[in-house]
């Protein structure tokens, strides 16, 4: 959604069309690879050609040690200062985004943090995050109900979990309540507790999974009952699998509760409904779904 604020004070906001928003996101992240890549052709001649006097040595290490240093000595840990404040009223005030621009990721904890990631369902802010891992933490399209499950959810549900699912639960709201976002919700039911439903093919290798995931909703989470994901695979070489599983929307969140407790116990220690304290009793979207069918999913 773009916003332009006019000499009156009154703002004009345009709605993007989703081809846009999925175009913007894939050259961002082709933007973060080719930043990636050119650091690393940078960095590597360096640490390869050896220097030719031993003067030349002690002052390489020494730049070394300072390049080193200096970027990560300005670094600011966040330590919740944020925790439980709207990110509507954070995101008016002028001096916000300098605040951001002084910690340090809250996930990786290596890059300067650039936005204030926040749930889109409850309106509370999160933490800081640095552009890589707010790019890697948002489906595939945010502003879609429609999810392919690549394989980066892998590292967000498995291999770096822990480090998520706290990042997550940073927002009172999924906290209280023990789930996720709905978009994230979806993608876990896809990825992790559908998976055995998936059907494998005959390979060199033996045999691999069919296809690609992918999940779509109808409803919304502020309606629990009418909510419901279903589960299909695309992309498969006969075109024989199509749906997997429709489930509703609290057997999945059920489910998550369950998935927690043994995977995160810390996490799942903290979260529950006697953390309702303070929490209004209506969900504070951010975004309204512009489908003009009144459903509010972000």
């Amino acid at each position: 959604m773009l916003v332009e604020q006019t000499r009156d004070g009154t703002p004009r906001t345009w709605w993007l069309p989703r081809a846009v928003v999925r175009l913007l996101d894939a050259a961002e992240h082709a933007e973060t690879q080719w930043i990636r890549t050119a650091r690393s052709r940078q960095t590597s001649p360096a640490a390869t050609e050896p220097p030719s006097h031993p003067r030349q040595t002690e002052d390489a290490d020494s730049r070394q040690k300072t390049s080193t240093k200096t970027p990560t000595a300005s670094l600011r840990p966040y330590g919740k200062e944020l925790e439980g404040q709207l990110y509507s009223v954070l995101s008016r005030k002028p001096d916000t985004s300098r605040k951001v621009a002084g910690w340090a990721c809250a996930v990786c904890r290596t890059a300067h943090a650039t936005v204030l990631d926040h749930c889109h369902e409850h309106g509370y802010v999160r933490a800081p995050l640095c552009q890589s891992c707010n790019t890697q933490e948002r489906p595939d399209h945010l502003y879609s109900n429609d999810i392919r499950v690549a394989n980066r959810y892998t590292r967000l549900f498995h291999t770096d979990s822990g480090h998520w699912l706290r990042h997550w639960h940073r927002c009172p709201g999924c906290r209280a309540r023990t789930t996720l976002p709905l978009p994230h919700l979806a993608a876990w039911t896809a990825h992790t507790a559908c998976r055995p439903l998936r059907p494998t093919h005959r390979a060199s290798g033996g045999r691999k999974p069919c296809g690609a995931l992918r999940v779509s909703w109808t409803g919304s989470q502020n309606a629990a009952r009418s909510c419901l994901f279903t589960v299909v695979v695309v992309f498969c070489p006969s075109g024989e699998h199509r749906v997997l599983a429709r489930v509703p929307y609290r057997e999945a969140a059920e489910r998550f509760r369950t998935w927690l407790a043994e995977t995160a116990p810390v996490v799942a220690a903290a979260a529950g409904p006697d953390r309702l304290d303070g929490l209004p009793d209506q969900p504070r979207p951010v975004i309204v779904d512009p489908s003009g069918e009144g459903l509010e999913l972000f």
